[in-house]
């Protein structure tokens, strides 16, 4: 058994509207609870105390993200990790059954043209994503990622000339 297993974190940066949402939220929970309550009296306080429960564990959490790629052999999968407790599975799937591999904005992605397009990124800018494109369910999907040198070399392993590294 010679797997190569190789696991890696990436922290998404904070977007443009993640703290106006916050502030947003935060708004509208101390509006139910001071206009409310000579309205409603102190129901108004309870449904202020559920309204900021709702925001904790339901937007609150979608607002700090990381992504974490674990790569076993020819096999990629990424999870989303919202709040450093809750894990989701994004995707999986075989590298081999894509199309390319190759660096985000490079001329040789210009063939092809993607129905759907996933981003598991940092959002950096300066960061070098790569854009894994394969068929999915019938569509040509584009799968962003952002993955170290170690990473690149795994999947160099299994892909050979169908990735790039420009």
């Amino acid at each position: 058994m010679n797997d190569a297993l190789y696991e890696q974190l990436i922290s998404r940066r904070p977007k443009a509207y993640d703290l106006p949402v916050r502030i947003l939220v935060i708004l509208v929970i101390v509006a139910v609870a001071v206009f409310g309550m000579p309205f409603i009296g102190y129901l108004a306080f309870v449904i202020a105390v559920l309204l900021a429960l709702a925001a904790y564990y339901l937007i609150f959490p979608k607002l700090s993200v990381e992504y974490e790629y674990i790569i076993l052999n020819h096999d990629l999968q990424i999870d989303a990790i919202y709040n450093k407790s809750k894990r989701k599975r994004m995707t999986s799937l075989d590298i081999q059954a894509a199309e390319i591999i190759a660096p985000k904005g490079s001329p040789r992605l210009n063939s092809y043209k993607p129905d759907k397009t996933y981003d598991y990124t940092s959002g950096n800018p300066s960061a070098k994503a790569y854009a894994i494109m394969l068929p999915m369910d019938q569509k040509n999907v584009c799968i962003c990622i952002e993955p170290d040198a170690k990473m690149l070399d795994h999947m160099k392993q299994w892909m050979g000339m169908k990735m790039y590294q420009d």
